[in-house]
């Protein structure tokens, strides 16, 4: 878990882990793995059918915590259990001692428990003088080293089997192979005893259903059910927002969770317990007990949260650190503090402060692929948005942020800084299109890739040339440029319009729009992201346009989406905002599904290419056919890459706060493209194009890289 207090600490740590050879080589296999097992698990099955059923069951369940647990508390004190309520993470941690201290309790063994991590139960256990030992056999190694997870489902996946079998011989003063099933038969042997002397038995729980008072456990190794049976007293800790009306919606998320955390159809065990295990004690022995502590710790407060009551709904399916391309470079204890993955980089805000968050939730890309994956339809990387948002209103902003705030919400001081720079950039450019070296303010961790310079003209400054009539047009589009394409990329700009006017649409380019805001978001300035939505909303009105295209993804994707929530409190902009946001397209979309445009205007090519899918195109606008249909259309050969939807870690301003990061998903990304053979890589976001290509030339890469506007312009006949 992360502790360094500033950024630039922060930073350090990562890093190191940047730095472990097996660490990365695990994640890079696991992530590989586990994309391909999910797929196949749900197969044939409508993912987003049931991800919606779970979401709406967890949302329901939210809205009536209190009644649950009241009914819950009543129908499990009828069968004997003992219900409490903490409403601290220390308040549970008490009571649970005291349950042992009532009891004589001196050893306890723990089945893992998120829950009891959140509480750091086991060091007040051990405070107070009891023997904990942990059961699960990746908690127990982590437990034995002293370490946190570093997975919420796996825990001690970073770890090799050698380091295990150092620590085994550690612990068993005898020598231990490596080879993983002797290392399993150790760990058995070892705690076969501490089930058998056992005095307490403490578990988490998946789900608690309140009209029966049953609590549920989904769990591979079994050793939950021998936890929760051996010893004479049963303590499960459980968050509140386990709590589920009946066992229909508990059976909805089991359809889930497994096949999403695993990629299995079901774990080898999933127990019911409803009261106390059956037991007859001797004439003189105790009765066996059942205790149930929920926790709040917020909870009950988040639940009423009009922003942040969806992160209640998560599974601990633990699939958003699964599929993120951060975790998959540094591992989760430099990507969580407790709670791993996205939803950790949220709940640590709320459950243990925002001094244990306000790095954490900096470190997001914003590529989407957790929200994608979210067996209960959260808004992760908003949420997570929102958070750092939140930690800067209470903190106060930093002066980069605030000073890129000033700028970007006012258009003419932005363009004109822009202006300024492309002036400015003269001594560093030597004339080519690149910095042939970096300013000062950068430092050497940014040349992992070579950066574009500003154009001489902005496309903005060339429009009135290029402005062409189109009689009769099959729509009217207004292009929506963003800030990268305006100044930096003109030429994709100038390829898209060659390619809507030859299709016969009309193309208006408004004058007042500026960069779309998404900047400012990222950096947590969310009046800024707001000043600056209001001011494109009135540069271009909706009801002028059939369409708002942009050939950029990630603009595209927060016009879209973003524009409706920052205005939607202002009854008159807010409506207009709905209005904008319904017309704004991607380009590939307009020219692919709403045009469908043939292979007449093209001529065909030899040449084979690959492809590049931004984030903000699979995943922010749901859009995974329509640029390689458009390749095969203008006559490109395809060769797919394996990792095509991966993030090539640009994440706009992302890749300038954590540039080590950024080159270590570039440089997989650019390994994944280099395997193709092909010759040219097609992509439709100006970031992405300029992360790939920047680093493809830093890499001495034989591979052009083009938008699609550019690929499609290049075979237009006309």
């Amino acid at each position: 878990m992360q502790e360094a207090k500033t950024l630039k600490g922060y930073r350090h740590e990562v890093g190191r882990a940047l730095a472990n050879d097996f660490l990365r080589e695990a994640m890079d296999k696991f992530a590989v793995a586990y994309r391909e097992s999910r797929a196949k698990v749900f197969a044939e099955m409508d993912i987003d059918a049931l991800v919606a059923d779970v979401a709406t069951a967890k949302d329901q369940a939210l809205h009536r915590l209190d009644h649950l647990y009241t009914q819950f508390k009543q129908n499990a004190e009828a069968m004997g259990v003992k219900v409490h309520l903490a409403d601290t993470a220390d308040a549970a941690n008490r009571i649970i001692a005291d349950i042992a201290r009532d009891n004589g309790v001196r050893t306890v063994i723990k089945s893992k428990s998120m829950t009891a991590e959140e509480t750091l139960l086991n060091h007040h256990l051990e405070h107070e003088g009891l023997t904990v030992t942990e059961t699960d056999l990746g908690e127990w190694i982590i437990q034995l080293r002293h370490e946190g997870p570093s997975h919420m489902v796996m825990p001690a996946i970073h770890l090799s089997r050698h380091q295990v079998a150092d620590l085994f011989t550690q612990v068993t003063g005898q020598h231990q192979d490596s080879e993983i099933q002797r290392l399993v038969k150790v760990a058995r042997r070892e705690l076969r005893q501490k089930f058998a002397q056992a005095d307490m038995g403490i578990s988490g729980a998946n789900f608690a259903i309140a009209d029966t008072g049953t609590i549920g456990l989904v769990t591979n190794e079994g050793n939950a059910r021998l936890v929760t049976t051996l010893p004479r007293v049963h303590v499960a800790l459980i968050g509140l927002d386990k709590l589920l009306p009946g066992m229909v919606d508990a059976l909805k998320i089991l359809r889930v969770l497994p096949r999403n955390a695993t990629g299995q159809a079901i774990t080898s065990y999933v127990t019911w317990i409803t009261g106390p295990a059956e037991y007859n004690p001797s004439e003189t022995g105790p009765a066996k007990q059942m205790h149930i502590v929920f926790l709040d710790n917020g909870r009950r407060a988040l639940a009423r949260d009009p922003i942040f009551s969806q992160v209640l709904r998560c599974v601990r399916c633990g699939a958003c650190a699964n599929v993120c391309p951060v975790y998959r470079m540094v591992g989760g204890h430099q990507y969580g503090h407790i709670y791993i993955g996205a939803i950790g980089l949220i709940v640590t805000y709320f459950f243990h402060g925002r001094e244990k968050a306000r790095n954490l939730v900096q470190n997001c890309i914003n590529c989407g692929a957790c929200k994608a994956v979210c067996a209960a339809g959260i808004d992760l990387p908003q949420l997570i948005k929102e958070v750092h948002a939140r930690i800067q209103d209470e903190e106060g902003h930093p002066l980069q942020s605030t000073m890129l705030a000033t700028v970007l919400k006012n258009r003419r001081l932005f363009h004109t800084l822009l202006r300024s720079a492309q002036l400015a950039q003269r001594p560093v450019t030597g004339g080519t299109a690149y910095l042939r070296h970096l300013p000062h303010i950068f430092s050497k961790q940014h040349n992992f890739r070579a950066l574009p310079a500003i154009a001489e003209r902005a496309f903005r400054d060339r429009w009135p040339s290029l402005r062409t009539r189109v009689a009769q047009p099959r729509c009217r589009v207004a292009l929506f440029s963003g800030c990268v394409q305006d100044f930096v990329y003109p030429e994709q700009l100038e390829a898209g319009l060659r390619l809507l006017v030859a299709h016969g649409v009309d193309v208006d380019f408004p004058m007042e729009q500026s960069c779309c805001g998404l900047p400012v978001a990222m950096m947590g300035e969310n009046k800024a992201a707001r000043d600056v939505a209001r001011q494109n909303v009135a540069a271009i009105d909706p009801d002028r346009f059939d369409y708002i295209v942009t050939l950029c993804a990630s603009c595209a994707s927060h016009l879209r989406h973003a524009y409706p929530r920052l205005l939607g409190d202002e009854p008159d902009v807010g409506r207009k905002a709905e209005a904008f946001a319904a017309k704004v397209q991607p380009l590939s979309v307009l020219l692919h599904h709403i045009l469908a445009i043939d292979n007449a205007a093209f001529s065909a090519s030899g040449e084979t290419a690959t492809y590049h899918a931004p984030c903000h195109l699979c995943r922010g606008m749901d859009e995974h056919t329509a640029p390689k249909a458009l390749m095969a259309t203008a006559g490109y050969g395809f060769t797919p890459a394996s990792e095509e939807e991966t993030c090539c870690g640009f994440g706009g301003t992302y890749s300038a706060k954590f540039p080590e990061i950024s080159a270590e998903i570039l440089t997989t990304k650019l390994s994944d493209i280099e395997a193709t053979g092909a010759r040219l890589l097609v992509t439709e976001c100006p970031g992405c194009a300029m992360q790939l290509r920047g680093g493809a030339k830093q890499r001495g890469m034989k591979i052009r890289v083009a938008h699609l506007a550019e690929a499609l312009a290049e075979r237009l006949k006309i």
